[in-house]
């Protein structure tokens, strides 16, 4: 009798736990990062909706391991979501491959199937999976083409439901008529840009509207007539925020010849407190350029040898601040020294982007030298800003931002005809720039959040050994401090039974 009333408690204890679990969620998160744990931003757009969000969750059944546990994740934030939101984000998981009415619908609503390596029975073949979901609200949609296990998930589903929930999007405006380039030449900027911002082109020539809180300055090649400047003025009197991403020298490849920028952008921003020395930044984390080289003799044929150049350093040293939060490596085409020049006690200064602990400047004007054999000794300085933000009161005693990046082509495409890619945190530097300057969210904390991988191979031999040994020992440690335990405590009952006053 006392053992079945133990068994219908542990029962019914486990009942009430279970639905507890689905009607209050929680777990613990002791990842790096808080990978597992819901932004404030997040739960700031889930309460403030006022109409439900359908996610319908493509994901394929009998996933490889590599990918199984990517969807219980997705379906543990999904229910997150649900809670927060009050039931109004409302979500399914559907297996395309069920049947090909189901395929086709997941591909009409833009989920992409992707084929991925397993191995069974000895033999490595390739399986067609489906990782994906549709965000609805009304008609609008937001497709997630592919989940990608280790990416920035919360911000995927985070902006797709700001996106198809936001009624009125705030404006960027994006300077031109400077030879700056257009909106087109900024595609993968733009296509980020556009989940949360109408991003419009301004004109310096007249005052800027009301409704942009932050316009961008990308890489001008002409002068700026003075009125251009009291307009910048009087934006920035109203509290308005700026980027600018200029180039204070430019390199040309065709003649081998690299000279100064000047376009009066750069005495205006020394007005401000930040100075751009027009020098080449040299440093030895580089990228690399195609050389062609003859083939010897009288041969017609040519190859293309990459070289490093070191003109184009790699930035890998971020600040922890929310605008470079996350970066890992941005690559610039050419930049120059940042300095500050303002008084500190009126303007803070903040850079947040620099070289490594192995650069150099090279003065302008100058012909690039791609034999040159370079050594330790052409690189004596370190960490040299190329990115900053200057805060500060600048007009009518108005605080106002002011983020720059010494190279104005780090995250344009180029024109279409022969436009090219750059690099995904070429683009997240910039759009969190602006997210930063302009968007009061939080949603720029998401973009860069991923897992992060720790491979063991990458530890140190005396690390690797411990972790082994302590993995394959401490269960069998544990298994024997529990038989120990009940040893021990049998061993105690028996004695107090031997005792005479014992009932």
């Amino acid at each position: 009798m006392k053992n079945t009333t133990t068994i219908l408690l542990i029962v019914g204890i486990i009942v009430v736990v279970n639905f507890l679990s689905n009607r209050f969620f929680y777990r613990f998160d002791f990842t790096e990062g808080n990978q597992y744990t819901l932004s404030k931003a997040t739960k700031d757009i889930l309460r403030d909706l006022n109409e439900p969000v359908t996610v319908t969750a493509y994901f394929s059944d009998k996933l490889p391991p590599q990918y199984a546990k990517h969807k219980r994740d997705v379906q543990d934030m999904l229910i997150e979501y649900n809670n927060l939101s009050r039931g109004n984000v409302v979500y399914e998981f559907v297996n395309p491959l069920e049947n090909k009415e189901k395929e086709q619908e997941a591909m009409q609503n833009g989920i992409q199937p992707v084929f991925a390596n397993i191995r069974e029975k000895d033999q490595t073949k390739q399986q067609k999976i489906f990782m994906g979901a549709l965000m609805q609200m009304g008609d609008q949609k937001e497709p997630i083409p592919f989940i990608q296990p280790g990416t920035a998930m919360e911000y995927a589903f985070s902006t797709g439901i700001k996106k198809i929930s936001v009624i009125d999007k705030p404006f960027i405006g994006l300077v031109q008529g400077h030879g700056e380039p257009a909106i087109s030449e900024l595609v993968q900027v733009y296509q980020s840009l556009s989940i949360l911002y109408n991003l419009q082109s301004v004109d310096l020539s007249q005052e800027i509207p009301a409704q942009y809180k932050t316009i961008a300055i990308i890489a001008p090649k002409d002068s700026f007539p003075p009125n251009h400047f009291a307009t910048l003025d009087q934006f920035l009197g109203r509290g308005g925020n700026i980027f600018v991403a200029a180039n204070a020298v430019e390199g040309d490849f065709s003649t081998g010849q690299g000279n100064p920028v000047t376009t009066g952008l750069e005495t205006w921003l020394q007005g401000k407190g930040i100075s751009i020395d027009p020098a080449f930044i040299t440093d030895i984390q580089c990228g690399s350029v195609a050389v062609s080289r003859g083939g010897g003799g009288n041969s017609f044929f040519r190859m293309q040898q990459q070289i490093k150049f070191h003109y184009l350093p790699i930035i890998s040293n971020f600040a922890d601040h929310p605008l470079s939060k996350g970066l890992e490596q941005v690559e610039l085409q050419f930049a120059s020294p940042i300095s500050f020049s303002g008084d500190a006690a009126s303007t803070k200064f903040t850079p947040f982007a620099r070289t490594s602990k192995k650069s150099g400047t090279a003065n302008t004007p100058l012909t690039f030298d791609i034999e040159k054999r370079w050594t330790e000794r052409d690189f004596p300085l370190a960490e040299l800003v190329v990115g900053g933000i200057i805060e500060g009161n600048f007009v009518n005693d108005v605080p106002a931002k002011i983020v720059v990046v010494s190279d104005g082509d780090f995250a344009t495409n180029g024109p279409q005809q022969q436009q090219r890619r750059v690099g995904e945190d070429n683009v997240n530097l910039m759009v969190n720039s602006i997210d930063w300057l302009s968007d009061d969210t939080g949603l720029i904390e998401l973009r860069t959040k991923g897992v992060n991988s720790r491979p063991i191979a990458q530890l140190e031999d005396g690390q690797r050994s411990m972790y082994k040994y302590l993995n394959f020992l401490l269960p069998i440690l544990l298994v024997i401090a529990y038989g120990l335990f009940r040893s021990q405590r049998r061993r105690s009952k028996r004695m107090k039974r031997m005792q005479e006053n014992y009932a």
